[in-house]
């Protein structure tokens, strides 16, 4: 849930489709609904706004409900009640219920953002406003067209729930090569058939949909709209012969590339189909259809098999066959009979998938240039076997080989989809939701086509080190026909009017393309065109460089762009466990370790330099329990934020935020982040332990430089104190010797100990031995340490 609040931005991340009125509310009259976007090099910006007046007699919820496609960002949320402008700002949820609740009970015009929390498929607002107010709201997102069997295809969903005197949608579109074709359709019935005007240039499209109040009626004299259903604009660009396309703007580049006259690779395919006691009837009915279809589309040269499985895994074929018309029509028999029952063991069909290529292999029956693959249809989560998702996970990627790769396809909304989208990915594949309705089979086959005719393998576009850099994934392992591989990334600094990018991959015979572009020319010509999106290259790199760090999986989050070139480097330092902080002091050749003993909810400051515009802050979160009579303290939240280029990164136990000015992201902790030169390890526990939470370490290296000004309870020690420990005796433990330090101007009783490091093993940690602080670090650290106590997590820190 997100409570809008003034000067502040929402952000929602991968939405799907689903039906509901736009507007929502009573004694409402919605005065107007808009739709534009403008599609420039493939990447849409889209707005919706819709201006609601409460006619009503008493102040009442209004709702504002938008999809928009899976992949899309949204990039800023505002509502203007009377005159007052509010921009949507993230809240804990539990947080926004009571301010939400707060606000209405004071008859204060308040909203909430509500979003599916198992597929994120629709953005939803809802503000209570007195009678008589008037409400406008205005969404953006923006989105990477995909290219598909040639097409690319953007979907808006028209759904504004009653009738509008002023109901608009325009899509303009421009593409510097030329636009080959555009279309554009609609699920809303016959009535609007003819409705939509696309003009249409060598390299501009403009599509109109404006029904009047009338045509928008469902009957002549009806007070309900017809307007209810999917607009779809489809359309495709001229390339040149090489299919290579290189566009450069805004500082940043991208690189097209979309060949179509090569020949398809043969396909080495094994589909593994779920016939588990969910899949019975229209499921198992469509699955069945599909597969036949599929079957009869391999060709001579493609080699595969079959497994389906309930609670156990059955190959139709131990080996891969050749697809001769008598093996596929045995194996159209063997699909046919197929009954559904039992339980679901993914693990070991995947598992056995996997073995069939890899004995293939070894035994020299696969041509090194064509393309293996698996094909997963399933509609639950695993109930036999191995039921844990990550351990299945890893098991299918420890046997994977990679010239392998695996497509998962989910049917209806029972299925864990979210794991099929990550083994997939895992795996360079894929994945699709299929929806268990009376055209399953053709989404079935539709996938399937995308994935049929393979052209390329191991793809690797060059890219001039000395002239780009930031780039996004430029190694692909295959290229289907009819779609499109995307490179982008920054610019360097340089006196180059050109930029050159080479294309190496391997078809039946292995090649190379080279492309061009002018490094200006672009920017003066998109000024010129009122519709245009001038900032598309920049947006559309980091729309790209956003969703590949989403899909990588690794537990630590390495932040690493450097914000500040200042002196005074100081070398490793860590804050880990309750927490502990450990100072490695490279001039005296020591490690010094010190505990604060605070509360949870108590932000501390670890670094506050007002001369580079850095502060790094941490909030404590407390144990479920006592244990020894006191809370164990943890940093539950991590927060690094810039001053200067107004960047913020918050690190949670759950979620990791990005906010660059406006612009906000949000990232699991199966993603890489990058800001300063800082290392934040999750470490989980066990959800039922009685006393541990999970919490987050937070290593800093000697990389980091900071101004003289430089504080806190990490960052006065950018300037080494000098140190000198003496006395060396046996304490009660004869592990841990205690001694007497001096250190500015103080004399400490000191305890040689350990701390763990978990930089490396992040599982068990690393001993490191140090001379221990006793009393949250007092005479070690300037003052007190409840003088790094601050108010926010973006605060800086006050004279000590």
């Amino acid at each position: 849930m997100v409570l809008l609040n003034v000067n502040s931005l929402i952000h929602v991340l991968g939405f799907d489709y689903l039906c509901m009125q736009a507007i929502q509310g009573n004694d409402i009259t919605v005065k107007s609904y808009k739709v534009e976007s403008r599609i420039t090099l493939r990447f849409a910006h889209t707005t919706v706004k819709s201006s609601v007046l409460n006619s009503g007699p008493s102040a009442q919820s209004i709702g504002f409900n938008v999809q928009i496609p899976k992949r899309a960002f949204i990039n800023n949320f505002t509502m203007n009640v009377n005159g007052n402008t509010f921009v949507g700002s993230v809240k804990e949820k539990t947080v926004a219920r009571n301010l939400y609740a707060l606000a209405r009970a004071r008859g204060k015009a308040a909203g909430i953002v509500r979003t599916n929390s198992q597929s994120m498929e629709t953005f939803r607002t809802e503000v209570h406003v007195p009678p008589g107010s008037k409400v406008e709201f205005e969404l953006h997102y923006q989105e990477m067209m995909q290219r598909k069997l040639g097409v690319y295809q953007h979907t808006l969903h028209l759904q504004p729930g009653r009738l509008v005197p002023l109901l608009q949608v325009d899509v303009y579109i421009f593409e510097p090569k030329g636009i080959k074709f555009v279309t554009a359709s609609n699920t809303l019935g016959e009535q609007f058939a003819d409705l939509t005007k696309i003009t249409h240039t060598k390299d501009k499209a403009h599509i109109v949909f404006r029904p009047t109040l009338q045509q928008q009626r469902k009957c002549e004299n009806c007070t309900e709209s017809a307007v209810d259903g999917v607009f779809t604009v489809n359309y495709d660009v001229e390339r040149e012969s090489n299919a290579g396309e290189l566009q450069v703007s805004d500082g940043h580049f991208v690189q097209f590339f979309a060949p179509s006259d090569l020949s398809p690779l043969s396909k080495n395919i094994v589909f593994v189909i779920d016939v588990s006691g969910s899949m019975w009837g229209l499921k198992m009915k469509q699955t069945v259809e599909a597969m036949k279809a599929i079957l009869d589309d391999l060709s001579m040269d493609d080699y595969f098999s079959i497994i389906d499985f309930n609670h156990n895994a059955r190959c139709w074929s131990e080996d891969l066959v050749q697809a001769s018309s008598i093996q596929v029509d045995e194996a159209k028999k063997y699909v046919q009979s197929i009954r559904p029952n039992g339980g679901t063991n993914i693990n070991e069909a995947l598992l056995k998938a996997v073995q069939i290529l890899v004995r293939a292999t070894n035994q020299g029956l696969i041509d090194p240039r064509s393309v293996s693959m698996i094909i997963l249809v399933s509609d639950g989560d695993p109930t036999v076997g191995e039921i844990k998702l990550s351990t299945i996970q890893k098991n299918v990627k420890r046997v994977m080989r990679e010239e392998f790769s695996l497509f998962s396809l989910g049917i209806g909304f029972d299925v864990d989809f979210d794991f099929l989208e990550r083994i997939a990915m895992d795996n360079r594949g894929i994945a699709q939701r299929i929806y268990a309705n009376h055209d399953a089979a053709e989404q079935l086959k539709a996938f399937y086509s995308q994935v049929s005719s393979p052209l390329l393998r191991t793809i690797t576009i060059h890219l001039p080190e000395n002239a780009v850099n930031n780039v996004t994934q430029n190694r692909f392992d295959k290229f289907f026909s009819g779609s499109e591989l995307i490179v982008a990334g920054k610019l360097q600094p340089s006196d180059l009017t050109t930029l050159q990018i080479v294309l190496l991959f391997q078809a039946n015979v292995d090649l190379n393309i080279q492309t061009e572009a002018d490094i200006r020319e672009l920017d003066s010509v998109l000024g010129t065109h009122q519709h245009s999106f001038s900032g598309f290259a920049r947006q559309m790199w980091a729309y790209i460089t956003v969703n590949q760090l989403l899909l990588k999986e690794y537990c630590s989050t390495t932040v690493s762009y450097s914000i500040v070139h200042l002196p005074h480097p100081f070398d490793f330092i860590a804050v880990d466990s309750d927490p502990h902080f450990i100072i490695h002091l490279p001039k005296s050749n020591m490690d010094i370790c010190f505990n604060i003993d605070s509360r949870p909810g108590h932000i501390l400051n670890l670094i506050s330099d007002p001369g580079t515009g850095v502060t790094i802050n941490g909030q404590l979160v407390g144990s479920k329990k006592m244990k020894n009579n006191k809370i164990q303290t943890y940093f539950g939240t991590i927060s690094i934020y810039s001053k200067t280029d107004s960047v913020q990164v918050i690190v949670g136990t759950d979620r990791i935020n990005l906010m660059e000015g406006r612009n906000n992201h949000s990232f699991s902790w199966g993603a890489t982040v990058e800001l300063i030169s800082v290392m934040v390890l999750l470490h989980r526990v066990w959800k039922k332990h009685p006393v541990q939470v999970d919490f987050l370490g937070i290593y800093m290296s000697s990389d980091n430089k900071y101004s003289k000004q430089v504080h806190g309870l990490i960052g006065q020690f950018a300037k080494e104190p000098k140190v000198k420990v003496y006395g060396v005796h046996e304490g009660a433990d004869p592990k841990k010797k205690k001694a007497t330090m001096e250190v500015k101007g103080n004399k400490l009783a000191v305890t040689r100990g350990w701390q763990k490091d978990f930089r490396r093993d992040k599982k068990r940690g690393s001993d490191v031995y140090c001379w221990f602080i006793h009393n949250s670090g007092k005479g070690f650290i300037d003052g007190s340490y409840t003088s790094y106590i601050l108010p926010q997590l973006d605060s800086f820190l006050t004279a000590i």
